[in-house]
């Protein structure tokens, strides 16, 4: 079963970071990622970490995995040292990078970035979430700086 979920999951994923980078931005593919992605996304998460932690569905815990929590780093191993922990994990994971992608692109045409530059960008969020994301906010900057003066000098 995990197997499975792990799988669908990423592959869904994984087709929409193909629209997002691939696709013309139109309000409908930008909803559509949105909502069928991250929203999607984040209720499989949802739902099996609620039964994953009140025991519903079995986790398939490692043998010497411990007990699960928040607190300690052997609580959070413990959550991971199943198929279940890994794969409820992983879609954590899916759900905010696409998120994440999906401002990046978001902010990256309101700025007037092309296409070209948010690639590699957006490549990089998929594959290594945070790294693009500080890619992103290293690249924006410059931009961003410019757009500020422009709207604090038309105030005045």
């Amino acid at each position: 079963m995990w197997d499975s979920l792990f799988g669908i999951a990423n592959i869904w994923a994984l087709v929409c970071w193909a629209a997002l980078i691939l696709l013309p931005r139109a309000p409908f593919v930008q909803s559509a990622i949105f909502y069928a992605g991250v929203g999607l996304l984040s209720l499989a998460y949802s739902v099996l970490l609620v039964l994953l932690v009140t025991g519903t569905i079995d986790g398939g815990a490692i043998e010497g995995a411990g007990e699960s929590n928040f607190q300690t780093i052997e609580g959070v191993r413990g959550i991971f040292m199943s198929d279940g922990g890994v794969t409820v994990g992983w879609i954590h994971y899916l759900a905010l990078d696409l998120f994440a992608g999906l401002w990046i692109a978001k902010d990256a045409d309101h700025k007037g970035f092309s296409r070209l530059i948010q690639a590699p960008v957006l490549l990089l969020t998929f594959v290594a979430g945070p790294a693009g994301l500080l890619l992103w906010l290293a690249i924006r900057e410059g931009r961003a700086r410019k757009g500020a003066r422009r709207t604090r000098g038309l105030g005045k």
